[in-house]
């Protein structure tokens, strides 16, 4: 049996800590219900709030290196001493039965995906370091140190911004939420989606 051709889209999201790309990302799906956002493995503690297989699929640093090894994830890394993952097979599932995915995964992990399927890649920009610093530290989460790190790795992603199809800054949140919709419409529009989804149609009218 030949493999079902995927008839969704594949949406891959990075950005720098602090860049707003969650809050981005959960707009997006609080307003589109056909978009699926992928929950990544993850071996890091659970905060406080956190719901295992909602937020993370929170796992012990064993068991993620055995699904490494077993070839389960489409991308994974380790960020701060902590592994991420996102599953392979959950994701092929979504697009094969149409439903749109969202990846919120670093630059790497990106590069990963787009290496081994089709996918749209937008990378996310604060619109100042100094707005990002301020964004980090209002978080509460971290201590001066952590802070310092995580804007020397920010900067460090930033430089890989031009590896994305697209580039959206959040300076005003509403304006880059338009923005990122405007990127999943057109993309749905893709000759290459239309003409699985619509195959039926296009068969008919060429008969």
């Amino acid at each position: 049996m030949p493999p079902q051709l995927p008839k969704a889209s594949l949406f891959v999201i990075s950005a720098p800590s602090g860049a707003g790309k969650t809050s981005l990302v959960n707009a997006l799906n609080a307003n589109d219900e056909t978009l699926q956002v992928s929950v990544s493995h993850t071996t890091r503690s659970k905060r406080e709030g956190e719901v295992h297989g909602e937020h993370y699929h929170f796992v012990e640093k064993a068991e993620f290196q055995s699904m490494v090894g077993d070839g389960v994830f489409l991308e994974y890394a380790e960020v701060f001493g902590n592994c991420y993952g996102t599953s392979m097979e959950w994701v092929k599932a979504q697009l094969v039965e149409g439903r749109d995915v969202i990846l919120e995964i670093d630059w790497q992990g990106a590069q990963q995906v787009a290496r081994l399927m089709d996918c749209t890649t937008i990378f996310i920009l604060p619109p100042s370091i100094e707005t990002l610093k301020q964004r980090l530290e209002s978080r509460s989460q971290d201590n001066a140190d952590t802070i310092a790190l995580r804007m020397q790795k920010a900067q460090n992603e930033i430089a890989h911004f031009d590896a994305a199809d697209f580039l959206v800054v959040n300076d005003d949140f509403n304006q880059a939420l338009k923005e990122l919709q405007t990127i999943i419409s057109a993309t749905r529009l893709s000759t290459s989606l239309q003409k699985i989804r619509h195959a039926s149609l296009i068969s008919d009218l060429l008969q």
